[in-house]
């Protein structure tokens, strides 16, 4: 566990050539008053740095992953950011924000998770550290997605 938050995990290290993780649990907002915790394992991979990677699972039921933008989940914990599939957007409270709500839609169902802010955040700087922001796409070798777009699919690869 880690500091005053239940629940939440110390982020941990994944295998080599991947950035940070981070472990929470998260409470889906069933109704009013009906909450079902989740855990939630957050991963960062310098390699495609623009996305988050969140995989929720549900004890006894499937994994599920969903890729949202690293720029997004940042900006919604502090002010309503998202549209369509991903919104994100701090939970009201008298102060400074400690949760924020985030609601994940596929097709014709939505499910509606309430996320510690003050882990999460830490975390996210953690991956702006390894990765600034605007230099996102810099380590991109163009020439050579250019030429992987390029080639005929039914060419032969040696």
């Amino acid at each position: 566990m880690s500091g005053n938050h239940p629940g939440v995990q110390a982020p941990r290290t994944v295998p080599r050539d991947s950035g940070p993780e981070l472990v929470l649990d998260i409470e889906r907002v069933l109704g009013v008053s009906a909450r079902q915790t989740i855990r939630a394992e957050f991963r960062f991979d310098p390699a495609s740095s623009l996305l988050v990677h969140v995989e929720l699972l549900v004890e006894g039921g499937p994994r599920v992953l969903w890729r949202i933008g690293r720029d997004l989940l940042r900006q919604g914990l502090y002010s309503e950011s998202g549209l369509g599939d991903v919104r994100i957007w701090p939970a009201p409270s008298a102060g400074e924000a400690t949760t924020a709500r985030l609601q994940l839609a596929s097709g014709d169902m939505a499910a509606l998770f309430e996320l510690p802010v003050p882990p999460l955040a830490q975390w996210l700087e953690h991956t702006y550290e390894l990765v600034p922001a605007g230099q996102e796409l810099s380590a991109i070798d163009w020439d050579r997605a250019t030429a992987d777009l390029l080639q005929d699919p039914a060419a032969q690869s040696d």
